[in-house]
Parts: C-alpha cells; structure tokens; sequence
C-alpha cells in the first residue's frame, strides 16, 4: 500500500479518531473507499481504465493494482488470480508447511467471512474476471502504510490500547481462518485514521484444524467471540462452498469451536473481564 507521503508523528496521532473511509482535508479517501453492497456492486462492475501496475516486488503471487471507474467515482483496487499448491511452503519467519494453497478464492472468502462476523477489518472483495484471468479483486486502502512500515518508522498511536486492541482482534481473525502467512506484517496496513486492515489472506484457511501457536493470546476481542456464538454450521457451509474445499470449510467450523472453547478457558481461569476487551 502507498506510504503516507510527508506523514509525521504528530498528524499521525491528530487523525487517531477519524473513520476509515472518511474525506481528508484535501478531499481524498482516507481507507476503504465504500463498504457493503455498494462496494460489491462497484467492483464487480466498475469500467478497467489504464493499465494494471505492479506495486510490490517481493509479492510472490504477482498482484496488480487497477483504476475503476463508474462514470461518477474512480477508485482503486487490488487484482490478483494466483492458485497454487505448493508440496512445500517457506515462511519468511523460517517456518516450513506442507501442502501450503495460495490461491485468490481465500481472499474472497477472507472478506465474506469478516462480513458475516460484522467485523470490517477485510476490505470488500469480489471475484472478476480481468482481461484473460479470473481472481479476486478488492479495494485498496487509500493513504495507507504497512505495519511493518508504521514500526520501522517508530510511529505511535494516541491511544496505545485501542491500537494493541485492533492487532489482537486481526489476530484472532487470522486464527479463525488458519493464516497461515500471519507473521507477514505487510498483510496489515494502517490508514491515516490509524484503523488497521487485513490485506493479502491467498494463504489462509489451510485444512488443518488446528490453532496457531504463534497467533496465542490470553486477551480476546468481545465482539469477534459473540459473533462465532451466533454462526450457523450449515449456514457458512453454504456459504462458502464457492470458496472453499469440504476440508477447508469443516477445518473452519472446528477452529470455531476450538476459539470458543479457549476463550471459555480463560474466562473459567482469569475472568471475563481480564480475558474479553
């Protein structure tokens, strides 16, 4: 994502409440430029205008960044159509897993999954065919850096503990769907209001059901934990028999329940107020 050109500490901290997706002062879109249906409808068919451009080198899947235009609004987004299966899989962390799937169905699905939760952490995300290929498309994050970036550059939030609340709560997301590519911070971007999203989920939603140790925490988003109580089994089967394998959606349900079972652990032992935020 672009880096926040000319961004210092403190208009860093003085924008810390604005919302995603607001106007700044100059007139241009802060975050994720329209949410919902209207942001389905626009990037399922919004008008390609200019050539696709590359925008992240070390990227393995090769994504590509698009202008659209409806007549009235021209915005942004990601393309991507990688879907690969790979014997053997190298993190950047060192770590290595077998039977590793990259593919542009998971970020779609990634999306779906964060609408059903009511979370609004993943921008919106459709599947479009764009010249000769078929992949996800999904809008890119205005005026935004990594969190990689955001750390490199020893940038701090005004209010610290609704931050760290934010990374905990994408984490446990990235545990529901078995991200498997979590240690990645350039997965997360943070746009000028300092609202962080989950970008780049084409390695999620592995068919193991296990949780991930390194994505472990004893504090829990409250809201994330009450919406898996209210999901429905056959309701997200149906759901995302477009996106995922039998395996992956059944590996999905068990690390619901397995997240529910923890977080009933750690309320058992320390309290719901020391454990859900």
């Amino acid at each position: 994502m672009d880096n926040l050109v000319g961004v210092t500490l403190c208009v860093l901290l003085s924008v810390a409440g604005a919302g995603a997706g607001e106007l700044a002062e100059s007139g241009t879109v802060v975050g994720v430029p329209l949410r919902g249906e209207q942001a389905v409808d626009f990037l399922t068919h919004a008008e390609v205008v200019g050539e696709p451009e590359s925008f992240d080198e070390a990227a393995l899947t090769g994504p590509v960044r698009v202008t659209l235009t409806d007549g009235s609004r021209t915005l942004r987004a990601v393309f991507k159509h990688e879907d690969t299966r790979y014997p053997e899989f190298r993190f950047s962390d060192g770590r290595e897993v077998q039977q590793a799937r990259d593919s542009y169905r998971h970020e779609i699905a990634a999306y779906e999954l964060d609408r059903l939760l009511g979370l609004d952490i993943v921008p919106p995300c459709v599947e479009r065919k764009i010249g000769s290929k078929t992949g996800s498309l999904c809008f890119w994050v205005e005026g935004s850096m990594t969190e990689a970036e955001r750390r490199e550059k020893g940038l701090q939030p005004s209010d610290p503990k609704r931050y760290k609340g934010q990374l905990r709560e994408i984490e446990l997301f990235q545990q529901l769907i078995a991200d498997l590519d979590y240690s990645d911070l350039r997965n997360l971007v943070v746009d000028e209001s300092l609202r962080i999203h989950k970008v780049d989920s084409s390695m999620a939603f592995d068919a193991d059901p296990d949780l991930l140790t390194g994505l472990y925490s004893s504090r829990l988003s409250r809201r994330l934990i009450r919406a898996l109580e209210t999901l429905d089994k056959k309701e997200l089967n149906e759901l995302f028999k477009p996106w995922l394998h039998k395996d992956q959606r059944g590996s999905l349900w068990e690390r619901r329940n397995r997240i529910l079972k923890r977080a009933k652990q750690l309320i058992a032992d320390y309290g719901e107020e020391r454990t859900l935020y």
